[in-house]
């Protein structure tokens, strides 16, 4: 076991069962699933911020709103028949958030400005000790558990930007995700840095009540239409009370979200069909967009390379009269303002619109299994990976959820954290059944899945069509997943057991091999799978390479399944 000297404490540890470190959406799914699949309540969850909901309570910045449809941006367990827009505010999501950890009573176990510092595995216990630090006193203590999840979310750290001179602005300076509310910006000169999907939401909504507004473009995005409209009383009536009516809005947006993976193989038809929208989404930038702005926001890459941002205002917003564009190199900060190649943009306040670090997953804390660090592990790729975006050979008992590439391109983000949950959770049953203390990943399973991830992200538009946020200086590709979202579905349901291993310690839990049965349970869900299956080839055109994968995917689970009986 590595050195456990750095850890201190003035008590003996807490207990709990479970840890998670986190309490953002992931971290909700988790404690809500625990609680509705095993009857687990023994959890603690340590989180930095103030309060619970992860990105959604950490930006608050005006115009701040989902961009996928609120009804698949929600649990499936948590249906919401009330929500007012289709793509929600931010206000919206942390209201459906909170009474999600109201209704599964959750906040009880929630200990917030609290930062976890080191996670160390006692191989003589089978547990976890975990360094804790309240953030405002500095006060710390130690905490044990079983099972630990790491739930960091992938937009946790603020991207620094440094600029010469920053400290010497007389403004008011901060970054989107560190809104300072008590600065006014009426009648003040705004300066926006960035103008991925956070600067696409800010602009529009400030742009009337700055005396002027500049935007600094540092590269560019496909920009497409967005359709966003407030639901009607009767249909909120119709989703409350018809039965099944909200399940099939949802599998519907699903279906329709899944439709635009399509575009992202590097195969001759995906290059057809992202040609096709190119010129579409081309046409609307044009007749959206003045024509002055056309040559700096218009990309010259594939459509589909970096992540859409879907207009809600903002490419009308760019008539306003106050407003200009400019791609000039940003020199230094100065007393009045932003110094560029071009001169001085006086400001009175400067947003940095500049997104997140990227590519790092425990960026505040480091974890120690039995081998040495997580960093460390790490070191023997080119970047950070998980085996199902979860697990690592050499750490038991431990899971990311929405980890290395468990980010999408089209669709939910939520629905991969709850597949990343469910998956964890099917895999620690033994543990939780006391048939094992502790689970750990294959080395060999690791190696293959990271393989099999980062060839397949060879063939995708990703790492083929330009350079983004997904890539690292390696080109490794930690962010994206290069299947789709139905893919991973099916391997949450159905683990690989051939790729985990249970431990026991001697006067542990019993021991023992347990044996997949096919009971009509599986044989239920084995059915409704395969005709789910037929479901996405009739409503998802030219899905067929799609489909067989889940079909041949189905069937070696049920193989496998048949060899071990």
């Amino acid at each position: 076991m590595p050195d456990a000297s750095p850890i201190h404490a003035s008590s003996l540890p807490s207990y709990s069962q479970v840890a998670c470190i986190g309490a953002g959406a992931s971290g909700i799914a988790l404690g809500a699933t625990l609680k509705r699949w095993y009857g687990l309540e023994d959890i603690q969850y340590f989180e930095r911020q103030a309060d619970c909901g992860g990105t959604w309570h950490i930006n608050t910045y005006p115009g701040c709103a989902c961009d996928v449809p609120s009804a698949l941006y929600s649990f499936s367990f948590a249906p919401n028949a009330r929500w007012s827009k289709l793509m929600p505010s931010q206000k919206e999501i942390k209201s459906y958030q909170d009474g999600v950890v109201a209704d599964y009573g959750l906040r009880q176990k929630m200990n917030f400005c609290t930062e976890v510092k080191q996670c160390i595995w006692r191989e003589d216990a089978s547990r976890w000790l975990l360094l804790l630090r309240n953030v405002d006193t500095g006060a710390e203590w130690a905490h044990e558990c079983q099972v630990l999840f790491s739930a960091t979310g992938h937009f946790a750290q603020p991207r620094s930007c440094n600029f010469p001179g920053s400290s010497s602005f007389e403004g008011a300076m901060f970054h989107s995700a560190q809104w300072d509310h008590s600065v006014s910006l009426k009648g003040k000169r705004v300066v926006v840095i960035g103008n991925g999907c956070t600067a696409a939401q800010i602009v529009p909504a400030l742009v009337k009540q700055t005396k002027h507004l500049t935007q600094i473009i540092r590269s560019q995005h496909w920009i497409f239409p967005a359709t966003n409209f407030t639901y009607p009383k009767v249909l909120q009536w119709i989703f409350q009370y018809v039965p099944f009516a909200m399940k099939l809005h949802r599998l519907h947006i699903f279906l329709l979200a899944e439709n635009a993976f399509r575009l992202f193989p590097m195969t001759a038809r995906a290059a057809r069909l992202r040609q096709k929208r190119r010129r579409e989404v081309e046409k609307y930038m044009r007749d959206t967009a003045p024509a002055k702005f056309h040559d700096i926001l218009i990309p010259d890459f594939e459509v589909g390379c970096k992540r859409r941002i879907f207009n809600d205002g903002y490419l009308e917003s760019l008539h306003s009269a106050n407003l200009d564009l400019t791609t000039a190199k940003i020199l230094e900060i100065v007393p009045e303002g932003v110094r560029t190649a071009d001169g001085v943009i006086p400001a009175d306040v400067i947003v940095l619109a500049t997104g997140f670090e990227t590519n790092q997953f425990t960026p505040f804390m480091d974890i120690v299994g039995r081998d040495g660090s997580l960093n460390d592990h790490w070191k023997r790729y080119d970047g950070p990976e998980a085996y199902n975006s979860s697990a690592m050979s050499g750490f038991p008992n431990f899971f990311m959820l929405f980890g290395p590439n468990a980010g999408t391109g089209h669709t939910s983000a939520l629905m991969a954290a709850e597949n990343s949950v469910n998956y964890a959770l099917r895999v620690l049953k033994p543990v939780f059944d006391k048939r094992a203390d502790a689970v750990e990943l294959s080395p060999t399973a690791e190696d293959e899945y990271s393989k099999a991830v980062q060839g397949a992200l060879q063939k995708r538009v990703w790492n083929a069509g330009c350079q983004s946020w997904y890539i690292n200086e390696k080109n490794w590709n930690a962010m994206a997943y290069p299947w789709t979202q139905a893919y991973f579905w099916y391997r949450s349901l159905f683990p690989i057991k051939s790729h985990w291993i249970k431990k026991t310690r001697p006067g542990g839990a019993k021991s023992g091999t347990s044996k997949y049965s096919l009971s009509l349970p599986f044989m239920l869900g084995l059915g409704v799978s395969l005709a789910y299956k037929e479901i996405l080839l009739a409503a998802v055109p030219r899905s067929l390479e799609f489909g067989n994968k889940i079909l041949s995917f189905i069937h070696g689970c049920a193989s496998d399944m048949l060899s071990r009986r």
